[in-house]
């Protein structure tokens, strides 16, 4: 028998983001599994280093790092996201229905993170696979430069659909520099003067489509979206060209 819920809605408001966190933590000690957080007004450190089966539902705009450290629990941000969202975090799911700011995902060792729109800088950056977990990132607008950047695992999928910026590439400059793990599969493509050094876009496989299917059927559920027009456009993918890519910089001993 399944255990029961417990729910609880708390109006952040200007609430000292400190004030703001111990409370939720008082409340998930009490047996609280759910959360509703209306008004939210850049309180940061939501959820952060939360562990288990909670939900939250975010109204609101939350502030930096929400998610960090977090490893469980599944996170709805009705409206835009700050900077650091999942900052190392490690199992769990962040969804996103707006755009969202810098680092997202920094060094993120498991769970999802799903954006509708646009992301900003160096999102993505030294994500890695932690034994059987496996990060996943997707971003439905465009990203800012670094996208990638010195990635060592998990997953980036960039669509480029619903973005508030029509005449942006699908990524700014420097895709993937360092990069020496992971993959990141853009939809349609990528100009190559995008790409950090040494890297190059190849057609996607049939085990690649397999994931790609999965992770977009996946996305376009929580945010109501056509999974069947996403995957309309072909897609390619972008892997290291080596798993030390500046081994050559260092002077040997």
């Amino acid at each position: 028998m399944a255990a029961k819920r417990k729910q609880k809605t708390l109006t952040a408001g200007r609430t000292y983001y400190k004030q703001f966190n111990e409370e939720i933590r008082a409340l998930v000690n009490e047996g609280v599994t759910d959360f509703v957080i209306k008004e939210c007004n850049g309180q940061r450190y939501l959820a952060t280093a939360l562990e288990g089966d909670l939900v939250f539902d975010v109204y609101g705009v939350p502030g930096q790092d929400l998610g960090a450290f977090m490893r469980g629990p599944k996170v709805r941000i009705h409206n835009n996201a700050q900077d650091g969202v999942g900052n190392t975090m490690d199992d769990g799911r962040v969804v996103i229905d707006g755009i969202a700011g810098d680092v997202i995902g920094y060094a993120m060792r498991g769970g999802e993170i799903f954006i509708k729109g646009d992301v900003g800088y160096r999102v993505g950056i030294h994500m890695k696979a932690y034994l059987d977990h496996q990060p996943k990132i997707v971003v439905g607008g465009k990203a800012g430069d670094f996208l990638g950047e010195y990635m060592a695992g998990g997953i980036i999928l960039l669509l480029g659909m619903f973005s508030d910026k029509p005449d942006a590439p699908i990524a700014g400059r420097s895709l993937g520099t360092g990069m020496h793990g992971g993959v990141i599969y853009v939809r349609g493509g990528v100009p190559e003067d995008q790409l950090g050094p040494g890297l190059t876009t190849n057609p996607v496989d049939s085990d690649d489509l397999k994931v790609i299917e999965g992770l977009v059927n996946e996305y376009a559920k929580e945010l109501q979206l056509d999974s069947k027009a996403i995957l309309s456009e072909n897609f390619v993918k972008i892997r290291p060209f080596s798993h030390r890519p500046y081994g050559n910089l260092y002077v040997p001993c």
